[in-house]
């Protein structure tokens, strides 16, 4: 696949370095935003505005499959989209930084307005950091969550602490619940796909796939947390931290949120109903301790600046808060708050580069979701006549994968050995980044 990316940036760099063994990049923007990280990939680099049609043609964009937008400036990348679609019709992904850009942009999507004003896919990297953000809060203690055949069926992380149960026993040994799958562990930073005789350590980290009833109790009886998050303190109260807070009101948590900027806060307030909303600097300690933010089940620190957010994190933790969860830009900053005792450290960057592999997939697999920063991948494969029939004990993989959720019609069907595939059955499968493609190929080969 041909793929052009228009922007030198943090987000462009993320996409060349994702894409370019399996797919040919070229990347268009000034020379002077060329740094020494495109240097080093075997990539295409155009020097231009990818709005003029002159430097879109340098680019070959009449070849080309995919355009990505990703410069700073949303109009820029508004423009070029639509600059790609009507030299060559091929498929546009725009990122943009502001909602009123996303809801513009998506109006070719409704009914309502008719027109030939369209982008493919509009991709607003707050708002999927936002969408991650709630699944992680609203799951008490989780260090991940996703959801899979509209709810029904989830995959959970959870840390072992060392007063567990299960530190020392097999898997076989655990009596995990009925209707749960371990797919993973991670452990001394390698993930790998356990099996029955793998001994669970201290400060693993298990990944479970099931039903969404089975792994809430899964949750209450061996990670003791079937208490529900009844109070959530946000540190940063920009586009984040408004858009988790409006969301979060709808659960019924009471909520806190700080925020610096005192008209801001005055925004806030007036459109957050059941939001406390304080005016202050979420690194002062002597605040943080007044509003008790050291009682809240969970803090969260959305702030624009990576070093604010570790401070602040890293001083709730000091007031004895259980579960600190923290927005790092940088995305290879992520390792060194984790490693500083931040409990969960996400990046809206990281949100979106999983947005674009998911859409560029060039096969009938659908990459679900990734998992550990990109360590697993979790896919969605139908099934087709060559495997009707076939028990889930008989599918020879060509490298470790397991088949976690089986979505029939309008059930989720969580497998054993002796269950049996049929044909229109969607399987849900955990693998291994690097033996994802060789699970897609097996497929493709056997159908």
């Amino acid at each position: 696949m041909n793929i052009v990316i228009y922007g030198a940036t943090d987000i462009g760099c993320l996409l060349a370095t994702e894409f370019f063994e399996d797919h040919d990049i070229t990347v268009i923007d000034k020379e002077e935003n060329r740094t020494d990280e495109f240097d080093k990939l075997d990539i295409s680099f155009v020097h231009g505005n990818a709005s003029d049609m002159n430097i879109l043609k340098a680019a070959d964009i009449m070849n080309a499959d995919v355009f990505i937008a990703c410069t700073p400036l949303d109009e820029a990348n508004i423009v070029a989209c639509l600059t790609v679609k009507k030299m060559s019709g091929i498929r546009t992904i725009c990122f943009v930084s502001k909602e009123e850009y996303q809801n513009a942009m998506m109006l070719n999507k409704s009914e309502d307005y008719l027109g030939d004003f369209f982008i493919d896919y509009v991709i607003w990297p707050e708002a999927l950091l936002t969408q991650e953000l709630f699944r992680i809060v609203t799951v008490a203690h989780a260090l991940d969550v996703e959801n899979f055949a509209d709810g029904k069926a989830r995959l959970l992380e959870y840390k072992v602490k060392s007063s567990s149960s299960i530190v020392g026993k097999m898997v076989k040994d655990c009596g995990f619940t009925r209707d749960t799958i371990m797919v993973g562990i991670k452990r001394d930073n390698l993930l790998f796909i356990p099996n029955g005789l793998t001994e669970i350590n201290d400060g693993d980290k298990l990944i479970f796939m099931g039903t969404s009833h089975s792994l809430d109790i899964l949750a209450g009886t061996f990670f003791h947390e079937n208490e529900e998050v009844k109070s959530v303190a946000i540190i940063g109260g920009g586009n984040v931290g408004y858009m988790l807070a409006k969301s979060l009101e709808d659960m019924k948590i009471k909520i806190k949120i700080i925020e610096k900027d005192y008209d801001r806060c005055e925004f806030l307030a007036q459109e957050l109903q059941k939001t406390l909303v304080i005016n202050g600097d979420g690194t002062n300690l002597k605040l943080l301790d007044e509003e008790e933010i050291g009682s809240c089940d969970a803090v969260i620190s959305v702030t624009n600046n990576d070093e604010r957010n570790l401070l602040c994190s890293l001083l709730v933790k000091q007031l004895g808060v259980k579960r600190v969860i923290s927005r790092v830009s940088k995305v290879l900053n992520i390792p060194l708050f984790e490693k500083v005792g931040i409990d969960i450290a996400v990046s809206p960057k990281t949100s979106a580069i999983n947005e674009v592999r998911n859409d560029i997939d060039e096969t009938s697999v659908d990459i679900l979701a990734t998992v550990e920063q990109g360590a697993a991948e979790v896919l969605e494969i139908p099934v087709d006549e060559e495997f009707n029939g076939k028990l889930i004990k008989d599918i020879r993989f060509p490298a470790p994968a397991i088949v976690g959720v089986i979505q029939r019609r309008n059930n989720v069907i969580i497998p054993k050995g002796d269950t049996v595939i049929k044909v229109h059955d969607i399987l849900i499968i955990f693998t291994m980044a690097e033996n994802a493609q060789k699970i897609k190929d097996y497929f493709k080969v056997c159908v």
